[in-house]
């Protein structure tokens, strides 16, 4: 199949940066304990961006997504998409 060919999926679900971190620590089997002592960032301010009570900010998703080893655009835009 080449580039052509390809059929985008379909968008199923909205998701927030804050739940595009949990979704992404989550899947690296980290807790939120264990993200603050790899990123420095205090537990308590990642859950509050994980719940949408804190603005994750583009100097915050820098350093998570250094720690989650993704792009910080990953987590600030998680629902956008290129255009075919």
């Amino acid at each position: 199949m080449t580039m052509r060919n390809f059929i985008p999926a379909k968008k199923r679900v909205d998701v927030s940066p804050g739940e595009s971190v949990r979704i992404i620590r989550e899947l690296q089997g980290l807790s939120q304990s264990q993200l603050a002592g790899i990123c420095g960032i205090p537990q308590t301010t990642i859950s509050g961006i994980e719940t949408g009570r804190i603005n994750l900010g583009v100097e915050r998703a820098k350093t998570l997504a250094g720690a989650l080893r993704c792009h910080p655009a990953v987590l600030v835009f998680p629902g956008w998409q290129i255009a075919a």
